[in-house]
C-alpha cells in the first residue's frame, strides 16, 4: 500500500487546480468541422478561503522570514539525498548555518524549559525561608502607591497580550479541526474527478475514431461531384486558351454582319446621292437661267442697278454641282460575296464550340465512373487503419493501470480517514488543554487584579487589609504557582511545533509555490544511482526518457493531454502511425489511373474556318476608300446656297424699290428652298456614306492577317485540347487528389492535436498533489500549526514578566503579619503617607 501511495503521489505531480471542465472545440481551418471533443465537468475547487485568520497566517510567515531569511538550500538537499543523509562535518556546518534562526530560538526555548522550573523551585524554597517576598511584612515606601499602580497596569497589559495570544492559538486549533473535517468532501471530489477523467477518455478516443466519417463523407461528396470539381478545374485551365479563341471567332462573325450592313449602306447611299445630284443639278440650272433672265431686264440698265446686276451675273457660275458620285466604283460584287458568306451562320457554329467546351465536366464525370468505386474502397481501408492506430494508444493501458491504483488508494483513504479524524480529535483536545492551562493562569491574574483593585483600601495598614484584597493577592500567587508548574510543558509544545512547522513551511511549502522543489527532484541520479530520470524510471522503467517533475507539472497545469505530459510518444509515436502518406499511397495509384479524353470537343469545324477564309477573300480590301472619302469630304455645291441666297437678297436691297428688287428676292427664296429640299438630304446621306466607308476601311485593314490569326488561334486551342490537355488533366487531377487527401490530413492533424492536448487531459491529476501538499499540508496543517505555536508561544513567553509583576503586585494586596513601626516624630511622614492611601 505504501508503494501505491508513492506512485499516486508521483502521478499527482502532473497537474494543478481544476475548475469546472470545459468542452474543447477544435475547428480545423478549411471546410471540415470536426465538432466538440467530449470533456467532463470537474467538481473540485481548490480555492482556499481562510477568512480573517489569513492575517495571522501572514504575520507568522513574516516572522518565519525574519527567523529564516536564507534561500532554499537546493545543493545541500541534493547532496544529502545522494549521500543517503550521511553528513560530513562541513555539511553539518552548512545545515547549522541554514537553521541558525531555528537553532537560536529553539535553544532559548530549551533554556526556558530547563530554567523556569528550576527558578520556580528555587523561588518556592526561597519564599519558604521568608525570603524572595515570602516574609509577610511590607516596608512602607513613599512611592508605594505609584509602584502598585505600575505593577497592576503592567500585569494587566501583559495579561491582555497573553489573552490575545491564547485566543489566536484557540482559533487556529479550531480552524485546523474544521479544515480536517472538511477534507473528506474534497478528497471525494478529487477521486470523482479522476474517475470522470478515466471514463471520459475512452469516449474521447471513440469520438476521434467516429469522426473519420466527416472527412470520408466530404471526400465521397467530392467524388460524386468529380465532374464539376475536376472537370471544372480542367475547363478553367483550358479556358485560358479556348475562350479567347472562341471569342475572337464570335467577334469576327459580328464583324462580318457589320460589314454587310456597311456595304448595303454604301450601295444605298450611292444610289440616293447619284439621283439627288441629278435633281439638284437640274434645279440649279433652272434657277440660274431664271436669274439670268431677270438680270437681262431693262431695269438692270440703269445707272444705280448696273453695277449690282453685273456682280450678280458674274456669280451665277457658282450655282453648280461640286461632288460627282457617278465616278465612284460600285460595291456590288463585295456585297454579293459577303452576303454569300453570311449564308452560313458562323455565330451558331461558335455557340456549338462553346457548348462542347462547357460540356467538359460531364465528359470527366462519365469517363471516371469506373474508378470511383475503387477510390471509395481505398477510403474505407484508410478508416480501418486509422482506427487500429488510435485504438493501439497506450493511454488505455495507462488509464486501466491507474484505475487499479485509484481504487486501492480510495479504499485505503476511506478506511483510515476515520482514524485520522480520531487522532485529530486527540490533537485538538491536547491543544485545548494547553490553551485552558493558560486560560486558568489568566483567570487567576484577572481575578487577582479585580479583587485587589476592588478590595484595596488605602486607609488600612498592610496588617489590616480586607478579605477581598487579600484574596486578590492569593489569586495572583496562585497564577504564579500554576505558571511555574505548566510553563515548561507549554514551552515543549511550542518548541516542537515551531521546529516542525517552521521547517515544513520553509523546506516544503515555499519551494513548492515557486517550483524550486522540482529542480531538486529533477536532479539526475538523485534517488537512484542507476536512473538519470527518476520519474520515467519509476513509471515506465525507462530512466533514459527525459521526463521531469517540473515539465510534467507545467504541462498538466496547462491541461495538456497525458500523451504529451508523460511523453508517451517515446513509447508509442502516434505520428508514425498517422502519417498520411502511408494511407494515401493506394489513393494516389487510383487517381493516377484516371484517363480523360477531350478530343470529342470541336471548337470550330472546317465549314466555319472556310467561312472565315471566304470573308477574307470578299474583296472589301480592294475598295477605293480614298476616292470615296475624297468625294464625301467635298461640298455638294461649289458655293453654299444659303450664303449665296443671303448675298443675293442683300444686293437686292441695294437696288431701288421696284419689280427688279422683288424678283431678285424671289430668286433668293427659291435658292433657299433648293438647299432645303435637296442639299440637306444629300448631306445626311453623305454622312451615312462616310461612316460606312470608314467602317469598311477599318474592317478591311489587314483583313487577311486578322482572319489568319483567328484561325490560327482556334487551331492552337483545338490542338491543346486534342494533344496537350493530358498534362493539364494530370496536373489538375493531382490538385483534386490533394484536395481529397487534405480532408484526411486535416482529420489526422486534428487527431494528433486532440491526443496531445485534449484526450485524457491530466489537469484533474493535479488536484491530488495540490490537495495533499498545497491545501492539506501547507494551507490546513502547516499554517494552523505555525499560527498555533505563534499564539501559544507568545502567551507562554509572557508568563515570565507576568510572574514578576504578579509577585510584586501581590505584596500590595495580601494581608501582612507585620508592618513598619515609627516614633511619633518619625512616623509623622508615615502617617501623612497613610492618609494619602
Amino acid at each position: 500500500m505504501a508503494f501505491v501511495l508513492c506512485l499516486l503521489l508521483l502521478l499527482a505531480l502532473l497537474g494543478g487546480p481544476v475548475s469546472e471542465g470545459q468542452s474543447v472545440h477544435r475547428t480545423i481551418t478549411g471546410t471540415l468541422d470536426l465538432g466538440y471533443l467530449p470533456a467532463g465537468n470537474y467538481e473540485t475547487n481548490l480555492h482556499v478561503e481562510s477568512g480573517p485568520i489569513e492575517i495571522l497566517f501572514r504575520i507568522v510567515r513574516a516572522f518565519l522570514f525574519v527567523v529564516q531569511p536564507n534561500p532554499f538550500p537546493e545543493d545541500l538537499i541534493r547532496k544529502s539525498v545522494q549521500q543517503r543523509f550521511e553528513h560530513t562535518k562541513t555539511d553539518y556546518q552548512k545545515i547549522a548555518h541554514y537553521e541558525i534562526g531555528f537553532i537560536v530560538l529553539a535553544g532559548l526555548g530549551l533554556l526556558f524549559i530547563v530554567l523556569l522550573p528550576l527558578v520556580g523551585l528555587c523561588f518556592c524554597m526561597c519564599r519558604c525561608c521568608n525570603n524572595c517576598g515570602g516574609e509577610m511584612h511590607q516596608r512602607q515606601k513613599k512611592n508605594g502607591d505609584c509602584r502598585r499602580r505600575s505593577f497592576a497596569t503592567s500585569l494587566f497589559v501583559v495579561s491582555l497580550i497573553m489573552s490575545i495570544s491564547v485566543f489566536c492559538a484557540f482559533a487556529t486549533n479550531q480552524h485546523l479541526t474544521t479544515q480536517v473535517r472538511g477534507m473528506r468532501p474534497l478528497i471525494k471530489s478529487n477521486f470523482k474527478d479522476l474517475r470522470t477523467l478515466l471514463t471520459d477518455t475512452p469516449e474521447q478516443i471513440d469520438y476521434l475514431v467516429s469522426q473519420f466519417d466527416t472527412p470520408k463523407n466530404q471526400a465521397l461528396l467530392d467524388l460524386d461531384n468529380i465532374g464539376p470539381l475536376l472537370g471544372g478545374r480542367v475547363q478553367d485551365q483550358l479556358g485560358k486558351r479556348v475562350l479567347p479563341a472562341l471569342d475572337a471567332v464570335l467577334t469576327m462573325a459580328g464583324a462580318i454582319r457589320e460589314t454587310r450592313e456597311a456595304l448595303e449602306n454604301v450601295s444605298a447611299s450611292m444610289e440616293i446621292l447619284q439621283e439627288g445630284t441629278n435633281r439638284l443639278s437640274a434645279n440649279l440650272t433652272n434657277a440660274k437661267e431664271n436669274l439670268n433672265n431677270t438680270l437681262n431686264d431693262a431695269a438692270c440698265s440703269g445707272a444705280q442697278a448696273a453695277s449690282t446686276c453685273d456682280v450678280i451675273r458674274n456669280s451665277l457660275n457658282q450655282l453648280s454641282i461640286n461632288a460627282n458620285f457617278s465616278r465612284l466604283p460600285p460595291v456590288t460584287s463585295q456585297l454579293a460575296k459577303v452576303s454569300e458568306v453570311l449564308k452560313i451562320d458562323l455565330a451558331s457554329l461558335v455557340q456549338k464550340g462553346y457548348a462542347a467546351f462547357n460540356d467538359t465536366p460531364n465528359l470527366v464525370q462519365n469517363q471516371t465512373k469506373n474508378i470511383l468505386s475503387d477510390v471509395k474502397s481505398v477510403l474505407d481501408s484508410i478508416g480501418t487503419n486509422i482506427t487500429v492506430a488510435v485504438k493501439m494508444l497506450p493511454i488505455q493501458k495507462t488509464i486501466t493501470d491507474f484505475l487499479i491504483y485509484l481504487t486501492q488508494t480510495e479504499t485505503y483513504i476511506e478506511n483510515y480517514f476515520p482514524l485520522v479524524e480520531q487522532y485529530d480529535f486527540y490533537r485538538w483536545l491536547s491543544c485545548l488543554i494547553a490553551c485552558c492551562l493558560l486560560i486558568l493562569i489568566l483567570v487567576f491574574y484577572y481575578l487577582g487584579l479585580l479583587c485587589g483593585a476592588c478590595g484595596y483600601n488605602k486607609h488600612k495598614t498592610p496588617t489590616n487589609r480586607g478579605c477581598v484584597s487579600n484574596t486578590g493577592g492569593n489569586f495572583l500567587m496562585a497564577g504564579v504557582g500554576f505558571s511555574f508548574l505548566f510553563s515548561w510543558a507549554l514551552m515543549i509544545i511550542v518548541v516542537s511545533t515551531f521546529v516542525l512547522g517552521g521547517n515544513v513551511e520553509k523546506l516544503v511549502c515555499e519551494p513548492f509555490k515557486d517550483k524550486t522543489i522540482f529542480q531538486v527532484l529533477d536532479t539526475p541520479y538523485l534517488f537512484n544511482e542507476q536512473w538519470k530520470n527518476y520519474l520515467s524510471g519509476l513509471l515506465f522503467k525507462n530512466p533514459d526518457v527525459n521526463l521531469t517533475f517540473e515539465q510534467v507539472y507545467s504541462d498538466c497545469k496547462k491541461n495538456k493531454g497525458i500523451y504529451t505530459s508523460l511523453q508517451l510518444d517515446k513509447f508509442y509515436n502516434i505520428s508514425k502511425f498517422l502519417t498520411i502518406s502511408q494511407y494515401t499511397q493506394d489513393l494516389t495509384v487510383q487517381f493516377e489511373s484516371i484517363k480523360i479524353n477531350l478530343s470529342t470537343i470541336v471548337l470550330l469545324d472546317e465549314v466555319g474556318k472556310e467561312n472565315l477564309l471566304n470573308f477574307s477573300f470578299s474583296g472589301i480590301d480592294g475598295i477605293d476608300f480614298a476616292a470615296y472619302l475624297t468625294e464625301v469630304n467635298k461640298s455638294i455645291t461649289k458655293v453654299d446656297l444659303l450664303s449665296f441666297a443671303n448675298d443675293l437678297e442683300a444686293r437686292a436691297e441695294q437696288l431701288p424699290k421696284g419689280a427688279l428688287e422683288n424678283a431678285l428676292k424671289g430668286h433668293a427664296s427659291n435658292i433657299r428652298m433648293i438647299h432645303r429640299q435637296h442639299v440637306i438630304p444629300m448631306e445626311q446621306e453623305m454622312s451615312t456614306l462616310n461612316q460606312s466607308i470608314r467602317l469598311l476601311q477599318k474592317t478591311a485593314t489587314e483583313l487577311m492577317v486578322k482572319v489568319s490569326q483567328v484561325i490560327t488561334t482556334v487551331e492552337g486551342a483545338q490542338f491543346l485540347i486534342n494533344n496537350n490537355a493530358s498534362s493539364i488533366i494530370i496536373e489538375e487531377t493531382k490538385k483534386y487528389m490533394n484536395m481529397i487527401i487534405d480532408y484526411f490530413e486535416q482529420y489526422i492533424q486534428w487527431v494528433k492535436d486532440s491526443i496531445a492536448m485534449d484526450v485524457a487531459a491530466c489537469k484533474p491529476l493535479a488536484n491530488i498533489i495540490d490537495t495533499a501538499i498545497e491545501i492539506f499540508l501547507c494551507s490546513y496543517i502547516t499554517n494552523s500549526v505555525n499560527a498555533f505555536w505563534f499564539g501559544l508561544g507568545g502567551a507562554t513567553t509572557f508568563l515570565v514578566p507576568a510572574i514578576i509583576f504578579a509577585v510584586k503586585l501581590s505584596k500590595y494586596y495580601r494581608r501582612m503579619d507585620s508592618e513598619d513601626v515609627y516614633d511619633d516624630v518619625e512616623t509623622l511622614p508615615m502617617k501623612n503617607a497613610m492618609e494619602q492611601w
